[in-house]
């Protein structure tokens, strides 16, 4: 740790040399796809709240953001940091469960799949899931995870409440009922409140599940849309084979019955798993044959004629996953359900390229994509009586639908349609009310476009934002440009100083402390203090300080910044583009 800044403050009297800071250099860290790559300074494991809280009070001496990661499935650049970063794996026990009100309380760095196992024990389960469990419970509510069903909303409806280390290093409880607006806001916090400490989390029974899987022509699929496609069992997603102009249907119901796995196949394992990554690298080479490789693949996998069904029945907390397959980019959109056939009918005619009839204003020649693309719903409409996230992609007065354009990434090679494809793709979803997944690789939403898609709850999760970190402990690029309103930095603020490709595949994002490059560019500073920070939540009624630390000022001390060889742009100039364009109220 040779932070000149760090061994200060870790030699400071005030700080409890008896508290394990558990840190280490030289980590890499890339996203579970591989999409991007950074080096943190510091990886950081802390294994209790104190140490936590440690971390927290160093970072503000130190003048240095704090992203914290768990499974690393968000395919962006949202955790991407050459700051200090914190991993939770260790620090993941289940504190309580009560089994008359059904819930559990876990540190937040439990994996799903570990919470759903230890609820198993007491005859409980999660009510609802993604297509995966291995998410971390505060990664998953923090940006906005979902499963496909119109009788759930967004995972974070079953959040009871929540416990949170602020950047002034207090431990804050919130809910419903205690620190409401808190709780909107951290219910899809993106990071970017504090670090989630605990969680209490509503269970359901635990139960099996039966479930279908049918191949379906895609007009079965507009037939039904608006009767019994999705309201025949409480779970039912789609795959949406576009060339095919077929539909895989899956639903699944509670249910009484034994175990039953799913009939073998010996395509269905990893001969069919390695076959289609090689058929998707060659078609990077030869994009024409996508059409054929659909219709080679998923005839294999399920069947070549209308009406193939698979069934099993399963645990509920197994069955409702699925394989994510290989590295890939995921763009995902939450739109009206009632616009859905519109989208799936202008979408699917652009793709087959009937430009004039998608009324999309891209062209489409050469563009071949891969499929399926995935179809999911959600509504938390009809739950009314808990509280809503501010940040919650989902439609606030209707059921919504989630369009997933998912294009992989064989053995490390990029998509060559992806720029357009994602172009067109996101036009027609803004046209159509859309809102962005949170974690998912969306490319032209600008600043302007969430201010607009989220109105006053947009505002209303800034301003818990602000009050509860007003020196940007947790504020890096990623947020800056997408989500918080231009103007001034926060002094711990992260900027990106550059990215590059890798050869492998991939992306190196590089960052710089605003701080420490504040000279070059004349700007002006202010010091963390202890009145910036400890004042920042002391207006929220109810709130929980346990433990708090508090923040000593400190001499704000120039730092000359350093030349790293910031490609073929000088860095400052780099740093002035940066700066003038996040700064930008366009």
């Amino acid at each position: 740790m040779e932070n000149p800044r760090l061994k200060a403050a870790l030699a400071d009297p005030a700080v409890d040399p008896d508290i394990p800071f558990r840190a280490t250099p030289n980590h890499r860290h890339h996203t579970w796809a591989l999409t991007f790559h950074s080096r943190p300074e510091l990886y950081i494991r802390p294994q209790s709240i104190p140490e936590i809280q440690k971390v927290v009070h160093l970072a503000h001496k130190c003048r240095k953001r704090i992203v914290v990661v768990g499974s690393g499935h968000s395919p962006s650049d949202l955790t991407c940091t050459s700051a200090w970063m914190v991993n939770l794996d260790d620090f993941s026990d289940v504190l309580k469960v009560d089994p008359e009100k059904r819930t559990i309380t876990v540190q937040a760095g439990r994996r799903m799949t570990d919470l759903n196992t230890a609820a198993k024990d007491h005859g409980l389960t999660m009510p609802n899931l993604g297509s995966i469990d291995i998410q971390s419970i505060a990664g998953a509510i923090s940006t906005g995870t979902h499963g496909s069903s119109l009788y759930h909303g967004i995972l974070s409806q079953w959040v009871q409440s929540l416990r949170l280390v602020l950047a002034n290093g207090a431990v804050v409880r919130c809910s419903k009922s205690q620190n409401p607006d808190l709780f909107s806001a951290a219910l899809c916090s993106l990071g970017a409140l504090g670090i989630i400490v605990e969680v209490e989390y509503q269970l359901v029974p635990a139960t099996n599940i039966e479930w279908t899987q049918t191949l379906k022509p895609l007009d079965y699929i507009l037939d039904t849309w608006d009767t019994t496609l999705w309201t025949t069992a409480e779970f039912t997603r789609v795959w949406w084979l576009p060339y095919l102009r077929r539909a895989i249907v899956w639903r699944a119901q509670k249910s009484r019955k034994e175990i039953r796995p799913p009939r073998s196949s010996w395509y269905g394992g990893m001969l069919g798993f390695h076959t289609y990554r090689t058929l998707l690298w060659l078609s990077g080479f030869f994009p024409r044959l996508l059409p054929a490789i659909e219709w080679f693949v998923f005839g294999m996998q399920y069947g070549f004629s209308e009406d193939a069904t698979t069934d099993a029945v399963e645990e509920q907390r197994t069955g409702l996953l699925m394989d994510c397959l290989y590295s890939q980019f995921v763009n995902e959109w939450a739109i009206p359900l009632r616009s859905g056939p519109e989208a799936i009918r202008r979408l699917g005619a652009w793709i087959n390229h009937r430009d004039e009839e998608s009324g999309i204003p891209f062209s489409s020649k050469g563009v071949w994509v891969h499929s399926p693309i995935e179809v999911r719903v959600a509504d938390t409409s009809t739950h009314s009586g808990q509280a809503r996230p501010f940040l919650d992609p989902s439609c606030r007065d209707e059921p919504t639908l989630y369009l997933n354009a998912t294009l992989y990434r064989p053995f490390g090679q990029d998509p060559p349609c992806r720029e357009r494809y994602y172009e067109a793709f996101e036009w027609l979803m803004k046209e159509l009310g859309g809102r962005p997944h949170w974690a998912k690789n969306f490319q032209t939403v600008s600043r302007a476009d969430i201010e607009q898609m989220y109105g006053e709850d947009l505002q209303s999760w800034r301003r818990v934002r602000r009050e509860v970190d007003p020196d940007a402990v947790f504020v890096g690029d990623w947020l800056r440009r997408n989500v918080l309103e231009a103007g001034d930095f926060g002094a711990c603020e992260e900027m990106q100083l550059w990215r590059r490709n890798r050869h492998t595949g991939g992306v190196d994002w590089i960052g710089r402390q605003v701080a420490d490059s504040v000279l070059a560019l004349n700007l002006e500073k202010r010091s963390p203090s202890a009145g910036s920070s400890e004042e920042s939540f002391a207006h929220m009624a109810g709130a929980e300080a346990e433990a708090s630390i508090l923040l000593d000022e400190y001499e704000d001390d120039d730092v000359s910044p350093t030349n790293d060889g910031a490609a073929e742009k000088g860095e400052a100039d780099i740093i002035a583009e940066y700066m003038s364009r996040m700064r930008d109220t366009r």
